[in-house]
């Protein structure tokens, strides 16, 4: 985006794009608090330090504020850890944290508070309209966020969510402007998750990496994948994360004599070197919004099979990316699994193909540069209001 100063009618200066667009004076970098509940690892934690990390600092001064303990991601920071802020260390959103919360936006008050994750949603907009913070934009990263969306959305300047899909789905069910709600596609830093054609497990490896939880239905992966053993009985299939159904995988697996054949690992900070090992990654979700694990798989070269939910039609291109299958169907998450693992040049196209739409579609500048976007569109919005007034 090309911006350049511009007269105005009312006397001040601001600026104009070449898609006529205007913005407002930015002369000054408009600080900007990027409100979050911990710093655990995380898509949108990721999400929030990538903003820190890259916004324009000619245009914009940002901070992140944190309401509890959890610094899995403090390692990524760099040089911008001076640019955060705990208002707790405690293990839980406590009082202390939102009494500091609500002094701080009164005494200190951004020009944009952009809330993310449910509980910043609630306690960040209801105390930034008390305290009159100019412009509070918040997210929308999840299917069913338990965040009372169908009153508190009218706190909100401007809505941002990482899929067309859950736009459409919450413009619906809570009657939003959709002119107030903008998708901006999850970026992933493609340097950092690479193809490595060298490092292959050599046994046929399918990866899951995500919360153990009933919505993403890891059970039906396991089920198809012991339908996939009989056609393939080298196969390995290694499960990433933690959750509440971890005991009954355990179960399941150790039901089945799979123990050989089934790994279940908790969830590390690093998970290239799962990627590089595996042949296809796999994910069977009931119910999903846009997963992060998803487009680090893609930009490591990784076709994928998953079921058709959410934001993953938008995601992965079925025959081209991907295989994408109903859920709850493992007969059809083997069949694709086998064709996948037994199919070396199937495999390779569809994961430079899945590389390739990464490149041109998901990248961490085009994400910022469009949260940039946007985030002066609200800007100059709310500016406009105060004038007509």
């Amino acid at each position: 985006m090309n911006l350049e100063l511009i007269s105005h009618d009312s006397g001040g200066p601001i600026l104009k794009d070449s898609s006529n667009e205007s913005f407002p004076d930015i002369s000054k970098p408009i600080e900007i608090v990027l409100l979050l509940q911990d710093l655990e690892y995380g898509g949108t934690q990721r999400y929030a330090v990538h903003l820190l990390k890259n916004l324009d600092r000619s245009k914009f001064s940002p901070h992140i504020w944190v309401l509890r303990g959890g610094t899995d991601m403090v390692p990524f920071l760099g040089d911008s850890r001076d640019r955060v802020l705990w208002l707790s260390h405690s293990t839980w959103v406590d009082p202390v944290a939102l009494t500091n919360l609500a002094w701080r936006l009164v005494h200190r008050r951004p020009q944009i508070l952009y809330t993310l994750t449910v509980v910043p949603n609630i306690w960040g907009r209801i105390l930034g309209n008390i305290a009159r913070v100019p412009v509070i934009v918040s997210s929308w990263r999840d299917l069913y966020p338990k965040q009372y969306e169908s009153w508190m959305w009218r706190m909100s300047t401007r809505i941002i969510t990482n899929a067309a899909a859950l736009k459409e789905l919450h413009t619906q069910r809570y009657h939003v402007d959709p002119q107030r709600v903008s998708v901006i596609p999850s970026g992933v830093d493609h340097g950092f998750f690479e193809p490595d054609h060298y490092g292959k497990a050599a046994h046929p490896t399918v990866l899951y990496i995500g919360r153990l939880a009933r919505e993403k239905d890891p059970l039906t992966l396991v089920e198809g994948f012991r339908l996939t053993l009989k056609r393939i009985p080298e196969a390995r299939l290694q499960i990433l994360g933690n959750g509440r159904l971890k005991n009954k995988l355990q179960s399941l697996v150790k039901r089945y004599n799979l123990e050989s054949h089934i790994s279940i690992n908790p969830g590390v900070k690093d998970i290239r070197p799962f990627l590089k090992q595996s042949w296809v990654f796999a994910m069977t979700s009931e119910r999903e919004a846009f997963p992060n694990a998803m487009l680090e798989a893609m930009s490591s070269e990784l076709p994928v099979v998953a079921t058709r939910v959410g934001g993953i039609p938008e995601m992965v291109d079925d025959g081209e990316t991907g295989i994408l299958v109903d859920p709850h169907n493992p007969e059809a998450v083997a069949d694709a699994l086998t064709r996948l693992l037994t199919d070396k040049n199937l495999r390779e196209y569809m994961g430079q193909r899945g590389r390739e739409k990464i490149l041109a579609m998901y990248s961490i500048d085009s994400m910022v540069r469009e949260t940039e976007r946007v985030l002066l569109e609200a800007v100059n919005d709310t500016a406009l209001r105060k004038t007509s007034l």
